[in-house]
């Protein structure tokens, strides 16, 4: 039987008396309490169907899983523009608080923004140049179509002096500047390939439209389960 899902409110600086959205399930005497840290920009959009059958396959397992919006991003009430790299990481050890969470899982750029207090998994983590390249790259294409004449490192120091639209997101100098030579903090977090997991086909954040991916979620969610077991 699926596992039902519900929105939670978390408390979050910067997003009023309201806070911050969660979803969330709980397992019944979990075996663990997972927060689980998005993709970055429009690989968060990609995922999300798929974070929500993973959730799902999780609270079946026992293990209560909860994600958490980045301040800026899905529901939030906070404008995105002033965000900066170190306010998702203190907004993700706030939620990780709040919750009371055991371990992390991170997946692709929320590696960089996930605890490294806890302990846990990262999938496909990227470092904030492999972040920007691809939103710096569409950029460049954008203005060259436009007769500009520009270069991803051009726009990357735009970037970083006074912010830049990429991707549909305006960026704030400070978020540009951060992702800049940033590395994941986890340290002792398994890295995961979606190859390790044994499934075939196009990861959710390599699509072009949001998709479950339920092989993905299952297979993820049994190694989780099989990892804490041990």
């Amino acid at each position: 039987m699926a596992e039902p899902l519900g929105p939670l409110r978390w408390p979050c600086s910067g997003s009023g008396a309201d806070g911050e959205w969660a979803l969330a399930t709980d397992g019944a005497a979990p075996l663990a309490r997972l927060l689980i840290v998005p993709p970055l920009f429009d690989e968060m959009n990609r995922t999300r169907a798929m974070l929500a059958t993973l959730l799902r396959d999780l609270g079946a397992a026992g293990v209560a899983a909860i994600l958490p919006d980045l301040p800026g991003c899905g529901e939030s009430v906070q404008d995105f523009s002033a965000q900066s790299l170190n306010a998702w990481r203190a907004a993700m050890a706030a939620a990780a608080r709040h919750f009371d969470a055991s371990h992390v899982l991170a997946l692709r750029g929320g590696a960089l923004v996930a605890p490294p207090t806890l302990p846990g998994w990262a999938l496909a983590p990227l470092d904030g140049e492999a972040v920007l390249r691809p939103l710096l790259r569409a950029a460049m294409l954008a203005a060259r179509a436009q007769g500009e004449d520009t270069t991803a490192a051009t726009l990357l120091e735009t970037g970083r002096a006074t912010g830049i639209m990429l991707g549909g997101y305006r960026c704030g100098a400070a978020l540009i500047a951060g992702l800049h030579g940033s590395r994941s903090q986890g340290e002792g977090h398994q890295v995961l390939a979606v190859g390790d997991l044994g499934v075939t086909g196009a990861a959710p954040w390599l699509r072009q439209e949001p998709a479950p991916a339920p092989a993905l979620a299952a297979a993820l969610a049994a190694r989780i389960v099989a990892d804490l077991a041990t």
